[in-house]
Formats: C-alpha cells, sequence, structure tokens
C-alpha cells in the first residue's frame, strides 16, 4: 500500500487549527504499563493547533521501545470574521508561512551549536538538498501533466464500462434479441453498491437502508480542479424514491495536493422526499404521566449512513477555541471523511469491476501482509 500523508488545514479564530496524518508503516510500541497499539504518528498539543508527526523510537531504560515525542510549537494566526474566501484561503497559507519562518530561524540556532567544520559540511548537504527539491517540484508538476493526459484517456473506457453496467451497450457474444427477451435486468444490477461493499473501509460506512438508495446508483467519476486546487467526485443516480438530486458531488480544497493540505471538503446538500432522509431517524415518544399534552411527541435524531459523507465535518470560525479533546475529535472525523474520498478516487474507480468480483480484496490482504512484514514487534 502507497505511503500517504494528508495535512488538513482549517481557519479557526483566533488561531489556526493544522492537522497532519500520516499514513506510514506503523510501529507496534509494547509497554509493560500501556497497551499495545499501532501507532502511525505522534501529536504534539499547542494551544491554537496540533501537528502529527512520525515518530522516532528508542528503547527505554527496561529494554522496551517509546516513541519520542516532539515537544509541541506553539504558534498563531490572526483571523478577521469579515475576510472573503479568497483572504481567508491566502490567510491560512500566510500563517503555515510563518510557522515554517518560525521552524527555520530554530534550526538555525540549531546550527550554531555545531563545530565550524561540521557546520560547514551541513551548509553543502542544505544545497545539495534545494536542488533535490527543485528537481523534485518539476517531476510533480511533469507528473501531474501525465497524470492529466491518462485521465482522459481512462475516460474513454470508463465511458465504455458506464454503458455496459447500465445496459446502454451489449457486449460481444449476446445478441439484441436475446437481451430483450430475457427475463434478467439489464446491464450489471447493483455494481457500485456491490463493489462498494467489498471494501472494507466503505462498507462501514453503508447502512442496510442506504443499500435501498445505492441500488440507484450508476456511475462515480473523479475530476481534478485547479481554482482552487483539489479534486471532486460525482456520484450519478436514477430517478429515485428517496431524493431528487440524479447527482451528488463531494469536492475537496486543497493547499496543496503534493503535501497534500486540505482546506476544506463540501458536499452536496441532499433534496430528501418526506419521510425519505435516511441520515435521520424519527421517533415517537409518549407523554409522561399527568401531562395536560396526550399527543405523542415526534423525536428526530441523527443516525448512521453513507449518505452522511455528502455532509462533512465543519471546523466552528466564530472566535471559540478547541479544546483538547473536541479538536482530537474533528481530527479524527476529517481524517476519516478525507481517506474515503481518496479511496472512492484512487481505489474504487479506478478497479471498480474487481471490487465488484471480490478480487481486489485478495490484492489488499497481501499488500496488508507486506506491510506488517515492516512491522517492529519487540518482546514482551
Amino acid at each position: 500500500m502507497t505511503s500517504k500523508s494528508v495535512r488538513l488545514v482549517s481557519r479557526i479564530f483566533p488561531g489556526l487549527l493544522s492537522i497532519s496524518i500520516s499514513h506510514l508503516p506503523h510501529i507496534v510500541v509494547v509497554r509493560k504499563d500501556s497497551k499495545a497499539g499501532r501507532v502511525p504518528f505522534s501529536l504534539s498539543t499547542p494551544t491554537l493547533g496540533f501537528v502529527a508527526c512520525p515518530s522516532p523510537v528508542r528503547e527505554n531504560h527496561d529494554g522496551h521501545p517509546e516513541r519520542l515525542v516532539r515537544p509541541p510549537r506553539r504558534y498563531s494566526a490572526s483571523a478577521n470574521p469579515s475576510l472573503n474566501a479568497e483572504e481567508d484561503s491566502a490567510g491560512v497559507v500566510d500563517a503555515l508561512k510563518d510557522k515554517l519562518q518560525i521552524d527555520a530561524e530554530k534550526d538555525e540556532v540549531e546550527l550554531e551549536t555545531l563545530s565550524p567544520i561540521v557546520r560547514k559540511r551541513v551548509e553543502v548537504l542544505r544545497e545539495i538538498q534545494s536542488r533535490h527539491d527543485a528537481l523534485e517540484a518539476k517531476f510533480f508538476e511533469e507528473r501531474t501533466a501525465l497524470e492529466d493526459k491518462y485521465q482522459k484517456l481512462y475516460g474513454a473506457l470508463y465511458s465504455k464500462r458506464y454503458e455496459i453496467v447500465n445496459g446502454i451497450a451489449e457486449v460481444e457474444g449476446i445478441t439484441n434479441e436475446s437481451a430483450t427477451n430475457s427475463s434478467e435486468e439489464k446491464g450489471v444490477p447493483g455494481f457500485w453498491l456491490n463493489a462498494m461493499n467489498q471494501n472494507e473501509l466503505l462498507v462501514d460506512e453503508i447502512q442496510v437502508r442506504d443499500e435501498l438508495a445505492l441500488k440507484y446508483l450508476k456511475d462515480i467519476k473523479w475530476s481534478r480542479i485547479v481554482k482552487p486546487k483539489g479534486f471532486k467526485l460525482e456520484f450519478f443516480f436514477e430517478t429515485n424514491r428517496f431524493f431528487k438530486n440524479t447527482v451528488l458531488t463531494k469536492t475537496y480544497h486543497m493547499v496543496d495536493e503534493v503535501d497534500p493540505i486540505l482546506k476544506k471538503a463540501i458536499g452536496t446538500e441532499i433534496e430528501w422526499f418526506p419521510g425519505r432522509c435516511l441520515t435521520q431517524k424519527t421517533y415517537l415518544k409518549k407523554p409522561k404521566k399527568g401531562s395536560k399534552n396526550t399527543k405523542p411527541i415526534t423525536i428526530t435524531m441523527k443516525c448512521d449512513s453513507f449518505f452522511n459523507f455528502f455532509k462533512p465535518p465543519e471546523v466552528p470560525n466564530d472566535g471559540a477555541d478547541l479544546d483538547g479533546d473536541t479538536a482530537e475529535e474533528l481530527k479524527d472525523l476529517m481524517e476519516a471523511d478525507y481517506e474515503i474520498g481518496s479511496t472512492i478516487k484512487d481505489k474504487l474507480i479506478p478497479r471498480a469491476v474487481r471490487w465488484f468480483t471480490g478480487e481486489a480484496v485478495e490484492c489488499e490482504l497481501q499488500l496488508q501482509d507486506n506491510k506488517e512484514a515492516f512491522y517492529i514487534i519487540p518482546s514482551p
């Protein structure tokens, strides 16, 4: 499985919330005084935000490995509720630049502790690194152009897949007459629903009630967006009894695609038909004994549903500070939301038929086995 890192950045007044999640080979940490757990990153938690970064591991005094947790770095960013979207985006980027400047100044102080000879060698190494970074920037530029080229070529194949799945075109070996006389449904019924149900991440999001609506899913597409940078997912539905929309979209706006840094996610507002909303459940509660109101009270509560994906988590910008628990919960929600979106984009859409048949599941298990070979499991 490809190592992937996503950095989630959102504006908070009066600070900046920055979350970095690294999907790196996990390290299993076992301590006598703690539970074993896979730790892909460590957390530093400043007052106005927190940054997660890969953790080195060393052995402590009792011979067991422990993570080295970097001390928190405090930073802040001014915010003005009246800023428009472009100014807000610029403010986020400026805040990141300020933080990088602070880190750079800290690094300069650390260099001064080195001997002159070693410092000179390090300076040369930094020059080499700068040349490497310039080449890497060129690589990403050319890679994006290459991806766009092949995305257009993939598009022709996806169109053919769409026609077969939805019974618009017939495959060789099946005549139009035999297809017409057949009692079977056209195309491949439930193609996308079954493909999604084979993925261990997506199947956890799909509830039994959702399947009734996802049977109407005809196609899923993704496209790159330039301004702002990011990508968009589109879910195409047949006319159904649950909602009016024929297309549901989910858009991810990125400050940077290379790192990548996620600014925010936007989903379609679903126009549910009365009594058909799958993201809510309605209960009738009996009034208390002795109450003047004898009619049952209707209570509506939010419930688990795949369609909550189109209402992504929002970062409050009303000036309220987030406490540690709230910030941690928000981080988890944003990480999960991005992971679902990137799974659909990078895994489901390109290999939909392999998920439908279950072949992709076996491939995922093999990749997971290979990944687990890199785990460090200390002796008890």
